[in-house]
């Protein structure tokens, strides 16, 4: 059973400078433990986490002693309860948290209860932003065309998620049209310190969608998680995780003059992929700190998901400060938000000595040895400086399949597909560009970035250039502040003019939301063998992804994909997943997991398998052309988180896996043949 707090000897009261006083909040300096000066500061946010939701039941005095202790426990993987402070969603991942919400008031109402009891005990945020799509560009009206659709596709799940914002306390939904989840998190949302009835303490945030990352360049510890743990932690359940290492990262001088926040996050993402941060946090830290603006550090957090932390953490400091008073923070927020991290030693002052914090790890970036690059072809993290990109273009057409790789014949490589646009002719060759989308939120909340490309269409305009018009050009702002900023600037007509007027507030293109390109294009791609092609093993045939996969459910025949290590890495993991499922994929062999993704795998009703460490489908010599026999227990009783699982193939070769079904809930919705149907069938079950 639950009693008093242990630690309310160290509950301490923030005085105001002025007279009166901010609130209550439990004083970790107070602890008089010298371990504690020498925690990074994303730990810290972990230990006053615990020390005030301490509790003897959910959370326990020994949990606390493990994180201060921190630096002897990380190494040992050791589990630790975590209260996240508020909970983040977007709508295509908010829907099913909502439903869930509402079964529970039915269930409560059938048992005679109290319905209005069902609320979630931390603040929910859910941000509408994942819906629309470009089906106008190139337009002065694309804004109000593209939501009039999106509304009328989304009518009952706009309705239904307008009830729950109602319905339920604790709750707020962000309309359409506002913004992009993220941007709207750091511009409005974010409190970096709450206030709740007097108490003070650190903001922190877990969001169903694995770029939630970006708070973390505001000082809020931030990161995604799957759709049950967010509802756990919104109806007050403390989160069971592993107390991470953390990576120190440390930032020299300042960025050259032309080199962009993208270039410095595809560096720093490179860097920390080849050093391994899976399942860390990584906190920056150093004297390069005061020379990033806070929409700089916001692009590097926001990546976390793509160098596989769980985190990036900028702590607070005055240039935390500066933002929060130019997003339209009251001064006496402000000065609670200073005046509460300096008492408990979390604020960085770059005018006083630094104590040096004792991280797991080390890594050190120069930022003037940062230079212009992009990445590709295919993932993000695969940086390639922007003076090799013409090379390592041509080397990836000739490279055989896979991340850097098209295996294109040479003598096909120049071939060219005409077609008439419109009346216009026009032509296309490897490389071409169809789909040019600024978006994303990772680009679209850095003024800095924003503005440069806007530039760049300027002196486009000047020149006399332009783009073809057979290229799905659009703009995607994070907020209607960019909007604001480009028009005052001047500088939105030059972007208009090369056809990237604006198509509306969301991901849009970033999340697979691009609408349809032109129907003499899309043609031009297929006919043409220009777009991916794969083999249909049964007949040798070459044919498009969608059309083999349609062959083998036709002639009831599952497919599974063989795969590399932190599989799923990257954005629209939703996607990712409910594609694969609907095109008849029923299990995926990797070396690793992205974490979320393998999570979305389950949701889909798709067994996840890792290889054996040391093996892989290069060393077992599987080619993909095996047919294969997974040997899981036909009742879900029978299988058991983690087990070995054999496969087998029809040439002979077996091998052990992992069944990474990590908790029997996921086994559960395995069972059911994925999370959606198992929601329904409980649904029909609680009415009949």
């Amino acid at each position: 059973m639950a009693t008093a707090n242990p630690f309310n000897t160290i509950l301490k009261t923030l005085e105001k400078p002025d007279g009166g006083e901010f609130g209550k909040y439990y004083s970790l300096p107070a602890l008089n433990d010298p371990r504690i000066g020498k925690l990074p500061y994303s730990i810290k946010i972990l230990l006053e986490s615990a020390i005030r939701n301490c509790d003897e039941f959910q959370v326990k005095s020994k949990d606390v002693e493990k994180i201060i202790d921190w630096e002897n426990t990380s190494p040992k993987q050791v589990e630790i309860p975590f209260k996240p402070a508020r909970v983040l969603l977007q709508d295509f991942t908010g829907v099913p948290a909502v439903v869930d919400l509402a079964c529970m008031r039915d269930a409560m109402n059938n048992l005679g209860g109290d319905s209005n009891k069902i609320n979630p005990l931390v603040p929910v945020d859910l941000v509408i932003d994942h819906s629309v799509q470009v089906d106008v560009a190139r337009s002065e009206n694309a804004v109000q065309a593209n939501m009039e659709l999106e509304f009328q596709r989304n009518k009952e799940r706009f309705a239904f998620l307008k009830w729950g914002s109602n319905a339920f306390d604790n709750m707020l939904v962000v309309p359409p049209g506002s913004g992009i989840v993220h941007q709207v998190n750091l511009e409005y949302l974010g409190r970096v310190v709450f206030n709740t009835n007097g108490m003070l303490y650190p903001d922190s945030v877990v969001g169903t969608d694995s770029h939630t990352t970006m708070i973390d360049g505001l000082g809020v510890a931030g990161w995604g998680v799957g759709g049950i743990e967010a509802e756990a932690a919104m109806l007050g359940q403390p989160m069971s995780m592993v107390l991470p290492g953390v990576v120190g990262f440390k930032l020299l001088g300042k960025l050259r003059d032309g080199v962009t926040a993208t270039d410095l996050v595809l560096t720093v993402t490179q860097m920390l992929r080849k050093h391994g941060v899976v399942g860390k946090f990584v906190e920056f830290y150093g004297e390069g700190m005061s020379e990033l603006t806070l929409a700089d550090r916001a692009t590097i957090a926001n990546m976390s998901p793509e160098y596989g932390a769980t985190m990036g953490f900028f702590p607070v400091d005055h240039v935390t400060l500066q933002y929060l008073k130019l997003t339209g923070r009251s001064d006496e927020t402000i000065a609670m938000i200073e005046s509460y991290l300096r008492a408990n030693k979390m604020f960085v002052d770059y005018n006083e000595p630094q104590i040096e914090k004792v991280y797991s790890s080390y890594l050190e970036l120069r930022l003037e040895d940062v230079e212009p690059c992009i990445s590709g072809p295919k993932r993000p993290h695969d940086r390639v400086p922007l003076k090799e990109m013409k090379a390592d273009w041509h080397a990836c057409l000739d490279n055989k399949v896979g991340f850097k790789g098209f295996a294109i014949p040479k003598e096909s490589q120049n071939k060219v597909a005409k077609f008439s646009f419109h009346g216009t002719e026009a032509e296309l060759r490897h490389g071409d560009v169809v789909i040019a989308a600024i978006t994303s939120c990772t680009n679209t909340s850095n003024p800095s970035v924003m503005l440069g490309a806007a530039l760049v269409a300027k002196k486009a305009c000047e020149l006399g250039l332009e783009v073809k018009p057979w290229i799905k050009t659009s703009l995607a702002p994070g907020s209607g502040v960019v909007t604001k900023y480009l028009q005052k600037s001047g500088l939105q007509k030059y972007l208009n003019q090369l056809g990237f007027h604006i198509v509306g507030y969301g991901c849009t293109t970033c999340i697979g939301n691009s609408g349809d390109i032109d129907e003499s294009v899309a043609s031009a791609i297929s006919e043409n063998e220009v777009g991916p092609k794969t083999i249909h093993v049964p007949t040798g045939e070459k044919l498009s992804v969608y059309d083999v996969a349609m062959r083998y459910k036709n002639a009831g025949q599952g497919t599974i994909i063989l795969a590399g290590a932190e599989y799923g890495s990257g954005s629209s993991r939703d996607w990712a997943a409910k594609g694969p499922m609907l095109l008849g994929v029923k299990a995926v062999i990797a070396k690793s997991f992205e974490r979320i993704h393998r999570s979305n795998l389950v949701g889909m009703g798709i067994i996840p398998l890792c290889f054996k460490p040391g093996e892989d489908a290069d060393t077992l010599g599987l080619t993909g052309h095996e047919r294969y026999t997974i040997d899981l227990p036909s009742s879900v009783n029978e299988i058991r988180p983690g087990q070995d699982v054999t496969v087998a193939t029809d040439s002979g070769k077996s091998f052990t896996c992992t069944a990474r079904f990590d908790t029997e809930v996921e086994l559960a919705y395995f069972n059911h043949g994925g999370i959606l149907q198992y929601v329904i069938r409980n649904l029909i079950g609680s009415k009949q």
